[in-house]
């Protein structure tokens, strides 16, 4: 079983394979590129300086090192987007055919009818399957956690919706629940295509529920305050994850949500000026969780997928067990 398995996916292991190594040699050289920048221009030097207070009062000269480096590397930044759904193949190639395939043209009752039982059958694929992914998915996030570190330290920040998600352990965790599912689709539509279909838009869903409900409410939140009238604000070099935003009143009540202002002393009380219409004790808040959750958070949210994806793999070999024939 396990010469025939490396038979039939061979061709899939091999295109991994070249997949990794182009991600490499993509990554590698613009990873040196972007540490030697990030040392070169002095912003390492200068975020150490300014080291780990929260608030920062004025402008520095690292946020004008900063704003250089990023808009520099911009073009990494919409890369790591779309790193977002390398996972996502693992379970539309290699997880949604394992079985709809067999099923869709009628080989699995050959081999079931060869000396090999369902569950050895379904063991030894699942297994090697899922080891391979493990396997790839874990030298994918370690480049890629590895390549984007200057941008963290730069003030992205490892938390920030889209980087926390291909950094990390996380990526591992999404590769395995999108080829459990892909399997269990495949044991349900019995074909490729709409086993393909199911796995996309089931792991599409439940990414974005997490993400968008649960990842920033599964540890307490923290509201960081400072006053609208001032030159206090927030060190952006701590690398938070900010998710709301506001100004409330000297009350406690949120006067507006989504933005954040400040103004100087001089100009507060003018008329018509940005902050004449703001009670003078207003202060600005953010909701954020603290740059030093992002190990619990992360072994959190792949503790999830995994559990999804072991749960999916137990439907998939019952199914394969006693409901196909």
């Amino acid at each position: 079983m396990i010469w025939l398995t490396w038979r039939q996916h061979r061709r899939q292991a091999l295109f991994a394979a070249l997949g990794l190594a182009a991600l490499a040699a993509l990554l590698i050289p613009t990873g040196i590129s972007m540490r030697n920048a990030f040392t070169d221009s002095g912003l390492a030097r200068c975020l150490r300086e300014v080291g780990k207070a929260e608030f920062l009062t004025g402008s520095t000269d690292c946020d004008s090192l900063a704003g250089v480096f990023t808009t520099r590397y911009e073009s990494a930044t919409t890369l790591s987007m779309l790193l977002v759904f390398l996972p996502l193949l693992a379970g539309l190639f290699w997880g949604a055919p394992l079985v709809a395939r067999e099923l869709e043209h009628g080989t699995h009752r050959l081999v079931w009818t060869q000396g090999v039982s369902r569950m050895r059958w379904a063991g030894v694929k699942l297994g090697l399957i899922i080891a391979a992914t493990a396997v790839v998915s874990a030298g994918y996030a370690l480049l890629v956690s590895w390549w984007l570190a200057p941008l963290n330290d730069a003030g992205r920040g490892r938390l920030s919706e889209l980087s926390f998600d291909v950094q990390g352990i996380v990526p591992v965790a999404y590769a395995l629940f999108a080829v459990a599912l892909g399997v269990f689709a495949g044991t349900v539509w019995r074909r490729v295509l709409p086993a393909m279909a199911a796995a996309l838009a089931g792991f599409l869903a439940l990414r974005f529920v997490v993400l968008q409900q649960v990842r920033g409410h599964v540890l307490p939140a923290l509201e960081r305050t400072y006053p609208v009238i001032g030159g206090q604000r927030p060190n952006p070099s701590l690398g938070d994850w900010t998710f709301s935003v506001g100004i409330k009143n000297a009350a406690g009540e949120v006067i507006s949500s989504g933005q954040q202002t400040q103004c100087s002393p001089s100009v507060a009380g003018q008329p018509g000026g940005p902050c004449a219409s703001i009670d003078p004790g207003a202060y600005n808040f953010q909701l954020y969780q603290p740059a030093g959750n992002f190990w619990p958070l992360q072994f959190i949210e792949a503790g999830l997928f995994t559990a999804l994806a072991a749960l999916l793999l137990f439907l998939a070999i019952w199914r394969i067990r006693s409901r196909l024939a």
